[in-house]
């Protein structure tokens, strides 16, 4: 069965940058009643459920949308929902976000973990990207160019996080995609970091304390695995190349690879710029651009979910 997975060098959404970061202010939510006005944030300090799968330790400072919450925001923004959305994750006052979306592959084995070639690695996601293109722009989409590594992948054999970021451009604009995996017994949560380029040095140290915080439930975890559970079909340098892209090509299911690029192509960042003048339509049906988010306590009402 093909599991539905945006390969990860497709997944940066300036699109989502601006439509989370950029909430409308209190009388725009009365006027236009905005998909923004309608999130329900857990604010932190709190513990966040993300359903039967992990829990999350969100910090003061910083507000959680719930998976019915970021499926919205991405259903408004014309974004595909897959169901497997966890929860969003944004500080207060910063322009940078971070979402997490699990995959059920199964049990990733880790035991390519000594023999992850950058470079091959590197080749095969900048050859998927170019052959890509052509229909990127047949359907209306941006052609997107590998540059570089911003980070080769890296793989903590005790915590079992994969991690990796792509330096890409499109229509000359820098593109940063950041991914980290984080493999539990049934799967994998997929968490991407969504920050502009020129931020991503001093956001990593952020980003990566804030994932001290996550942890699988108890009989989810990586350690726990037991004899008879699903096994993916794939190892950790699929994970950097496509996951369950690479299945698809493997076992002819062209078809199905070309309806996830085709989501894909939606979330490819081309600049915060190109989107702006879209999430300010969304968000407020004018020009100009909407106010911060509120600060004031009746903004900020717990929820669980």
């Amino acid at each position: 069965m093909f599991t539905r997975q945006i390969p990860p060098f497709l997944r940066v959404a300036c699109l989502l940058f601006a439509l989370v970061s950029a909430r409308p202010s209190r009388a725009d939510d009365e006027t236009n009643a905005s998909p923004a006005s309608k999130i329900k944030w857990l604010v932190g300090p709190a513990k966040a459920s993300m359903r039967d799968i992990a829990e999350f330790q969100v910090p003061e400072g910083y507000v959680l949308a719930s998976p019915e919450d970021t499926q919205m925001l991405l259903k408004a923004s014309g974004n595909p929902i897959s169901g497997s959305e966890m929860a969003l994750l944004r500080p207060k006052g910063e322009k940078w976000f971070v979402v997490f979306e699990f995959s059920a592959t199964g049990y990733i084995k880790d035991a390519d973990r000594d023999k992850l070639d950058a470079d091959a690695l590197l080749k095969s996601i900048r050859d998927g990207t170019e052959a890509s293109n052509a229909e990127r722009q047949r359907l209306g989409g941006t052609p997107l160019h590998v540059t570089g590594w911003a980070q080769p992948p890296k793989y903590n054999p005790d915590t079992h996080n994969l991690e990796w970021a792509v330096r890409a451009e499109a229509d000359g604009r820098p593109v940063v995609n950041y991914n980290t995996r984080l493999l539990g017994r049934k799967g994998v949560m997929e968490v991407s970091l969504i920050v502009n380029p020129s931020e991503l040095d001093a956001t990593l140290p952020t980003y990566q304390k804030l994932l001290t915080g996550y942890d699988f439930k108890a009989g989810e975890r990586y350690a726990e695995y037991r004899q008879g559970d699903k096994i993916a079909k794939y190892g950790l340098a699929a994970l950097v190349t496509g996951g369950a892209a690479v299945v698809a090509v493997k076992t002819g299911l062209f078809g199905a690879l070309l309806l996830f690029l085709k989501k894909g192509w939606k979330l490819v960042a081309v600049g915060i710029a190109a989107c702006v003048s879209f999430v300010k339509r969304l968000f407020t049906g004018k020009s100009t651009p909407p106010s911060p988010p509120p600060t004031s306590p009746s903004d900020d009402r717990p929820t669980g979910f």
